[in-house]
């Protein structure tokens, strides 16, 4: 019997989520809103590239590859990542941000003719009362501005998504004008976005069956976006509710990195979704994806992060290592993987780590040991196991081969 078969799910009893009736795809923000964390380091684009082939090994769909507005090296950045899909034949699609002015959509049209590839023009203008308010923006302006861009972009000959910043506190009036201007114009995806982390999973789901609701009316195949930010934590359960209400596409960073405390991460929603049954994904690069993302941008991945921390599948407490070890013994990887788990590691090309400290019992020398092909005498292990419950915490590998020897 599998060890999965072992489990009785509760999550399956009353799911609030109803699994998705269409394919799901990602859009990665790394190389662009993630960038906008005030911690993270520019990556060369050397670095870029090897982020961008992991994106792509991993079925992420499209990739905002920067805002080639900005001009200078960061263009010349964003052209040479889109030659680089062209020659290497990639799956992934580009697209590049922009603000609703032919100043930042002119560039990517540029890029996108010199590159011999479709680049999706994400043109963005705010939508709340308090950004107006701040802005002094009118209705008829932003309305003047959407239809302006849109139309200009798609004149160029560019696909364009239609983003709404703020949404999730923007009025039911202001949205409908706005998306509907959008569309008419020639818009052929809309992306909602929760840009100050605002919202709730019922927000989410609320903002999205509404928005959906306004596709509907207009007769238009449009692909519907969801974009969610981290401030109250809530970046993986409201992309989660944004599907169930309709969205087509989520979009993510890797590790969550970005403005404040981050966007929603890309790899705990292909874990989530994975572990869900929602997609398919090969995800066993998915390691290599958020260690590369960290060493790019200079960023130190939590010990406690899920799945990809330092910790994430390490224990040291003699309880839990007894019943890892023992499954192990018995030969069966996935009854370790689940036993004291409630993510598969090997699902992710990773494994199960015993470790010895101060909580361990001799089983606990004894692998760690046996699994580095030691001998496990009696007096080795007697003297481990002593060294370790006089310790602080868990003893390094180099603490333990002093010990062997």
């Amino acid at each position: 019997m599998p060890a999965s078969d072992l489990i009785y799910d509760w999550n399956t009893v009353e799911p609030a989520f109803d699994a998705p009736n269409r394919p799901i795809s990602f859009d990665d923000e790394t190389l662009r809103d993630g960038l906008q964390s005030p911690s993270v380091c520019e990556p060369p684009v050397e670095r870029k590239l090897e982020l961008l082939h992991l994106m792509d090994d991993l079925g992420i769909d499209t990739a905002d590859i920067g805002l080639p507005g900005a001009g200078g090296t960061h263009a010349a950045g964003v052209e040479r990542l889109a030659r680089e899909i062209v020659e290497q034949r990639m799956r992934i699609r580009p697209n590049c941000a922009a603000r609703t002015h032919r100043n930042d959509i002119t560039p990517i049209a540029e890029i996108s003719q010199r590159a011999g590839i479709a680049i999706e023009a994400c043109t963005f203008i705010g939508s709340s009362r308090i950004r107006s308010l701040a802005e002094e923006w009118t209705l008829d302006k932003l309305l003047r501005l959407t239809e302006e861009a849109v139309a200009f972009a798609v004149s160029e000959g560019l696909p364009v998504m239609f983003v709404t910043e703020d949404t999730t506190r923007a009025d039911p009036d202001t949205i409908r004008a706005l998306y509907t201007a959008a569309i008419r114009a020639g818009a052929r995806a809309v992306c909602v976005c929760d840009t100050v982390g605002h919202s709730t999973p019922d927000g989410a789901r609320a903002v999205v069956r509404f928005v959906k609701g306004i596709i509907e009316e207009q007769g238009e195949r449009v692909r519907l976006d969801w974009h969610g930010h981290q401030d109250r934590g809530l970046g993986v359960i409201n992309s989660i509710a944004a599907i169930e209400g309709g969205a087509d596409q989520v979009h993510g960073s890797a590790l969550g990195v970005g403005e404040r405390v981050g966007n929603a991460p890309m790899d705990q929603l292909l874990v989530n979704l994975k572990l869900l049954g929602w997609i398919d994904n090969d995800l066993t690069k998915l390691k290599d994806y958020c260690e590369k993302a960290a060493e790019s941008c200079n960023w130190t991945i939590p010990l406690n992060y899920p799945v990809f921390g330092r910790d994430a599948f390490r224990t040291a407490t003699g309880v839990h290592a007894a019943a890892v070890i023992k499954s192990y013994k018995r030969g069966d990887a996935e009854l370790a993987d689940l036993i004291y788990s409630g993510v598969p590691a090997a699902q992710f090309g990773l494994r199960q780590v015993i470790e010895v400290g101060p909580m361990s019992g001799k089983s606990n020398v004894v692998y760690w040991l046996e699994s580095r092909g030691l001998e496990a005498t009696e007096e080795r292990v007697a003297r481990i196991f002593d060294r370790a419950k006089s310790a602080q915490g868990v003893l390094s590998e180099d603490e333990v081969m002093q010990l062997v020897q």
